[in-house]
């Protein structure tokens, strides 16, 4: 045990209870060269609008950083802009660093991350897409050696890949894996994750987020009830580290509260399920499923761009821009769904974010 570093207790306690958690964008100036600016402001919204961590480096942030030389620069701003605005609110934010790479790059950025305080690793295993369980195992291993893990079961679509029961079983079993995004976009593979929690035993240590952003209230109001050799274990999915969240983070607070309190009382109406079918709906023009997922990260850049967040849609791959028609599907969604998005909000409080 004394071989794995372990978070503070407050951070294990936040992460239990439950965060909104969302996947933080890199803004860019037109000339694609980064926007500290915008960064620093989108991280003040975060904050502001009460999400309880961020995660920076991950895939809503590009995977482009790191071959820009951005990675480091990118979670140090982070950090400490969070840090200042935890300074000034008495509020404590965890903050997850994105992982991915072979064996050598991950743990070398998980040593970074956790010099410029990150409390938790979100690894990525898409750069392994052959190894085997046993490799797959050994690669987790040697990192979170360097800092506590944050599972991710990334969807294939966007470069993920499938993961055993046995996989998901042996990783949670590594003492300091806090939590794990659950994002596969697949009730299969969810199921199996879930599975493998409760039969580990790891049910009361191991938070689980949701990262289906196809199906998020609906997993954030299921209680699963899984049968065990120890018996029967009943858990569900408490928070979410989403790049959906990455625009109408205030709305989403209050969506999770909301969902913890009816799950808490036993009082699920209609009118979650009507929710959960209007968020999945504007995701899909955020996310450009028309277009298999083609300008999803354009798309989260798009509805931040009209709200001033950022300056452009602009990606650090330049052939990463918004799908022909995705533009007329975001101003149907928002038209149609007024009050998911955070648009009086960011009016509001953005000349204070940009200062």
């Amino acid at each position: 045990m004394t071989d794995y570093p372990m978070p503070p207790a407050w951070v294990s306690e936040a992460l239990r209870r439950g965060q909104v958690i969302p996947a933080h964008p890199l803004a860019l100036h037109e000339d694609g060269t980064f926007d500290e600016q915008r960064q620093r402001a989108l991280t003040r919204y975060y904050h502001a609008a009460g999400a309880g961590g961020v995660a920076v480096g991950v895939h809503t942030t590009q995977f482009e950083i790191r071959a820009h030389g951005l990675y480091e620069p990118v979670l140090a701003l982070a950090a400490e802009t969070l840090a200042h605005c935890d300074a000034d609110t008495g509020r404590h934010t965890v903050r997850i660093a994105g992982l991915g790479g072979s064996t050598m790059q991950a743990v070398g950025e998980a040593r970074t991350a956790g010099r410029l305080g990150f409390h938790a690793g979100l690894l990525s295993l898409a750069a392994l897409p052959d190894a085997g369980l046993d490799d797959l195992l050994a690669h987790c291993e040697a990192v979170a050696r360097e800092i506590p893990l944050f599972g991710f079961y990334l969807q294939p679509a966007v470069g993920g890949r499938p993961l055993s029961v046995a996989f998901w079983r042996r990783f949670v079993a590594l003492p300091n894996v806090v939590a794990v995004k659950i994002a596969p976009f697949n009730r299969y593979q969810t199921l199996d994750v879930v599975r493998a929690v409760a039969e580990a035993g790891r049910a009361a240590e191991v938070a689980l987020y949701t990262g289906n952003d196809d199906h998020i209230v609906l997993d954030l109001l299921t209680e699963y009830v899984v049968e065990t050799t120890e018996g029967t274990i009943r858990l569900g999915m408490v928070g979410g580290l989403l790049g959906h969240w990455a625009c109408g983070t205030r709305r989403a607070v209050e969506h999770l509260d909301a969902c913890r309190r009816a799950r808490a009382d036993g009082s699920v109406s209609s009118a979650f399920l009507t929710l959960a079918e209007q968020i999945t709906d504007a995701n899909a023009a955020f996310f450009d499923v028309a277009n298999r997922f083609a300008g999803c990260i354009p798309g989260i850049h798009e509805v931040l761009r009209r709200q001033g967040l950022l300056r452009t849609t602009r990606c650090l791959n330049p052939q990463e821009r918004l799908s022909p028609g995705q533009s007329d599907e975001i101003d149907r969604v928002c038209k149609a769904y007024p009050h998911l998005n955070d648009d009086a909000f960011v009016a509001e409080h953005l000349h204070d974010w940009l200062r």
